[in-house]
């Protein structure tokens, strides 16, 4: 009896989202092949099961894009030249069982402190404006027009090449991508679609509720699209997004995520929960929890928690206790923000995970088991219960 209670136990192996963030800010995971082995390893004693690598910054590739040749003349990150870095992490992943989700960080951003940059430089047109005409700025980026049609196709034809070309399982978008500060719409090809279906100017107040929606709905239409065209190139990637939190992202960066989720046009979602104490966290979960998340979604939620930024490193007591917090509110994964926190102090932080909360494998969900409503999981154990009892006799 112990033997097939042990057996059965087995089979119902966890499953959860164990994820984090793989970047060329702040770290030189990317410099090498040596580099990206050493750390996947890293991820996979650890226990983690998914890794989301940056393939879109600093209006570059890590990987050899035609349609980057194509537009701009320049193929891939210059530091990377002559190597696919996005090909290594995918092939050291699949050696040690990790799924790849690449991650295409500045979306609709242009540059970060370069007026535009290079993107902008070459095609002025693309700029985004705000309600003086001026490049669209905040936080130090500067952005593309999301809202024009050219844009949202060279974005789309990024995510597609990677797809296509490479063995992965997703893409991720991300607080740049689909967004927009809401302070910007007032380019003239913008202000003339929105002159063309309501027959007057867009509001000078870039907070008004009517045009901050209508701007946030050709962000969602974008994503629908984008979510259309990647599920046509294989229904079974994932597309995951990390919004900033709703409805603040709303409010600041037309991301309606609540709308997203609603439309089924994501499966996996990881807000950016990024407070530096664990009493900030926990009242966000709550919120985001009870007031966008229902049952039906809830398994596609595995937030983004911050564990380093600049000087700021997450102690091992917070990190424990919002694993611990998110699975008492059925959360069943979290995504960290970045792999080099999980290396300081001699792996400090990795350490805690591999002799706590990770210590036991879990399985990386199926599509399915994202959209299989959360009050249906009792329903699917005693299911999974009869089918293992109905094969074992």
């Amino acid at each position: 009896m112990k033997f097939i209670v042990h057996t059965f136990l087995k089979a119902m192996k966890t499953k959860e989202i164990r994820g984090v963030w793989l970047t060329t800010t702040d770290s030189k995971v990317f410099r090498s092949k040596q580099r990206i082995a050493q750390a996947m390893d890293l991820l996979a004693e650890t226990g983690f099961n998914v890794v989301f690598p940056v393939v879109w910054n600093k209006a570059v590739t890590m990987y050899p894009s035609k349609t980057m040749q194509q537009t701009f003349g320049v193929e891939i990150d210059p530091m990377s030249v002559g190597r696919d870095p996005l090909a290594e992490v995918i092939a050291e992943a699949r050696r040690v069982g990790l799924k790849v989700i690449p991650w295409f960080e500045y979306g609709f951003a242009s540059s970060y402190n370069l007026n535009g940059g290079m993107l902008l430089q070459q095609k002025p047109e693309w700029a985004a404006r705000d309600n003086q005409g001026n490049l669209l700025q905040k936080n130090g980026f500067e952005w593309m027009n999301a809202f024009h049609p050219q844009v949202q196709d060279f974005m789309l034809n990024l995510v597609l090449e990677v797809v296509k070309n490479y063995d992965v399982d997703g893409i991720q978008g991300d607080d740049r991508f689909p967004a927009l500060p809401s302070t910007g719409g007032y380019d003239p090809l913008t202000i003339a679609r929105y002159q063309q279906q309501f027959g007057y100017s867009p509001p000078h107040n870039h907070q008004d509720r009517q045009w901050l929606q209508w701007r946030a709905d050709i962000l969602t239409d974008f994503l629908a699209r984008l979510y259309g065209e990647v599920k046509r190139v294989n229904p079974n990637l994932l597309v995951s997004m990390a919004p900033n939190i709703y409805d603040w992202g709303l409010r600041e960066y037309l991301q309606d995520s609540a709308t997203w989720l609603k439309l089924g046009i994501v499966d996996l979602i990881h807000p950016q929960i990024y407070r530096r104490d664990f009493h900030s966290y926990k009242a966000i979960a709550n919120q985001i929890t009870s007031c966008q998340f229902t049952d039906a979604t809830l398994p596609k939620l595995a937030p983004g928690i911050l564990i380093k930024l600049g000087s700021y490193s997450i102690s091992p007591e917070y990190l424990v206790q919002a694993i611990a917090y998110n699975r008492r509110l059925g959360i069943s994964g979290e995504v960290w923000f970045f792999y080099e926190g999980l290396r300081e102090n001699n792996n400090a932080l990795a350490q805690v995970l591999r002799n706590g909360a990770y210590s036991k494998p879990a399985a990386f969900p199926t599509l399915a088991d994202l959209q299989q409503p959360s009050n249906s999981r009792y329903l699917s154990f005693w299911q999974k219960i009869k089918r293992f009892w109905k094969n074992l006799f």
